[in-house]
């Protein structure tokens, strides 16, 4: 009886636990952009085009096609060494 107890009780810690995580990761997302063109080269967030999968495959630093999640609204402020801008840049380019 005093394990079930005890992996009950585990078992409800880790759901409420897993809640608040889905709870949170939405409102974060929310308050963040891609950011296409900041990335150095290894560190984007995913998508990076052509003989990419996914995070980490960017192949060169500022790739155009790369992008970085970085805090809503500051993405055309950021610096990059490939845009047209001199800025990241909110599509691919």
């Amino acid at each position: 009886m005093k394990n079930t107890k005890a992996t009950l009780s585990l078992a409800l810690g880790t759901a409420i636990a897993l809640s608040a995580v889905a709870v949170t990761a939405p409102a974060e997302a929310a308050s963040k952009e891609k950011c296409y063109g900041v990335a150095l080269a290894g560190q984007n967030d995913c998508a990076a085009g052509p003989g990419t999968s996914c995070a980490g495959t960017s192949k060169t630093d500022y790739q155009s096609n790369a992008w970085k999640l970085v805090p809503a609204g500051t993405c055309v402020d950021t610096a990059s060494e490939t845009s047209a801008t001199g800025h990241g840049q909110l599509k691919a380019f």
